[in-house]
Formats: structure tokens, sequence, C-alpha cells
């Protein structure tokens, strides 16, 4: 499940899509995290670690594309797309950590800048 909240223009939205494997795997190749098939006995155990892969890729995605945002901006937009405060603050340290991303303390709150 993904829990997709914002707005558009004046309107909030708050969206929930339930996705398959099919729908997870075509979600990761899209962002070039090609996920293999599992056999149908194993496929209830290992979606949940598929979910949080297409999370994880898709919040390196969202930083990478940005180039650079500050942390509670983006925290925000983490939270919009796990649905959770508690995911996208494990999204957000995750990201401290990676090697691609490197945070600058920043006036009033770190910047997170990602680096090739």
């Amino acid at each position: 499940m993904l829990r997709i909240r914002g707005t558009i223009g004046d309107l909030p939205v708050d969206l929930t899509l339930e996705l398959d494997q099919a729908d997870w795997a075509q979600l990761g190749a899209h962002f070039g995290n090609q996920v293999q098939a599992q056999p149908a006995t194993t496929a209830a155990s290992s979606a949940p670690l598929r979910q949080d892969d297409a999370l994880w890729q898709t919040a390196r995605d969202l930083l990478r594309k940005a180039g650079q945002i500050n942390g509670p901006e983006l925290l925000e937009q983490l939270e919009g797309l796990t649905g959770s405060t508690a995911a996208g603050k494990r999204l957000l340290v995750r990201l401290r950590h990676c090697e691609q991303v490197k945070v600058e303390s920043g006036a009033d709150a770190p910047l997170y800048h990602w680096v090739d």
C-alpha cells in the first residue's frame, strides 16, 4: 500500500494505492530498480521488503531530481510519500547515511545535497 498526501493547488489530496507484486515490479523498473520475480510461495513474505525498496528508490530519486533540499521540506515530501511521519523519518535518516547524499548545516535547517 502506498499513501500520497499533499495538495494540488488549493485542494487537499489524500490518496491510497494498493499495489500487487506486478505493480511494484513495474514501479521499480520505472525508477531503474529491477525487481526480480519471486515464486508464489515466497511472494507474501517478501512483499514488504520490495515495498521498502521501492520507497527507498523513490526517496533517492526525489532528492536526486531536486539536487538540494532543506530537511523540513524533504521530510514533508517523504511523509507524503510514505503516509507516515515515522516512515518518513526513517527514510530521512537512511538518506543522511547514503553515500550519494551530503548533509550540510544550514542557517535554519540541514541541507541535503545529491552528489554523484
